[in-house]
């Protein structure tokens, strides 16, 4: 694979089931990502969008097909091998947050860069830094049950980006917001993408959420189709 591309997908098959309670939800995607791309995934309810994101992102395994991601076979890979790479190039956005409630602000973006083993105060500074760049400067200490959904948002915003990530999966990233405080938290995530030239790829029914993106691709009949 050509070293440019972030991502490549070829004859990728997924299939669930067996027998006449056989589903088949994707019947051959294709698809090619290069660096610093935003790509919004937009389909039907169903149409199996967040199945894809998580084949992508080596979550889950297609039926048939090929998945590179960074040059890397994610169809070849054991989970460890798979897991490495999430940690070290992949960042995740999800609609219900996925914070740790134990932990406060701070502890929660910090948390994946102790996991790489990266030094403990630097790394801290560097979650305060982000935190303070999404206006959580006050809020460093506070438990996610503490924090408003925006403000939770944020947080995982910062968490995602901590490792300055080759490659951002958001599945929904507005989808338990207002749409006020989604829309906040869309300027966000574009202006942190810009900021890291991270590529973005984005699951959403927002429309206009979509428009932002530099490509729109729907998933129809287990197929993308690009708009």
């Amino acid at each position: 694979m050509p070293a440019e591309n972030i991502l490549e997908v070829h004859h990728l098959k997924k299939s669930v089931g067996e027998g006449e309670h056989e589903l088949t939800i994707l019947t051959g995607v294709e698809l090619v990502v290069k660096p610093a791309e935003t790509i919004a995934l937009i389909g039907e309810s169903g149409s199996g969008k967040s199945t894809l994101l998580s084949i992508l992102a080596g979550l889950d395994d297609g039926s048939s097909g090929q998945v590179m991601l960074l040059s890397k076979p994610l169809h070849t890979m054991d989970e460890e091998a798979r897991a490495a790479l999430r940690a070290s190039s992949v960042g995740f956005v999800f609609q219900s947050f996925m914070l740790v409630p134990t932990l406060n602000a701070l502890e929660n973006v910090q948390l994946p860069a102790l996991l790489r083993g990266e030094n403990d105060a630097a790394s801290r500074e560097q979650a305060r830094a982000l935190l303070e760049q999404l206006g959580l400067g006050k809020r460093l200490h506070h438990l996610p049950a503490q924090l408003s959904g925006g403000e939770q948002q944020r947080v995982a915003l910062a968490r995602a980006f901590i490792g300055r990530p080759a490659l951002l999966f958001a599945d929904e990233p507005t989808g338990n917001l207002d749409r006020q405080t989604g829309e906040r938290i869309a300027d966000l995530l574009f202006s942190l993408n810009r900021d890291h030239a991270t590529t973005l790829i984005l699951v959403t029914h927002d429309l206009q959420l979509a428009a932002r993106c530099d490509r729109r691709l729907r998933l129809s009949d287990g197929q993308l189709k690009e708009e």
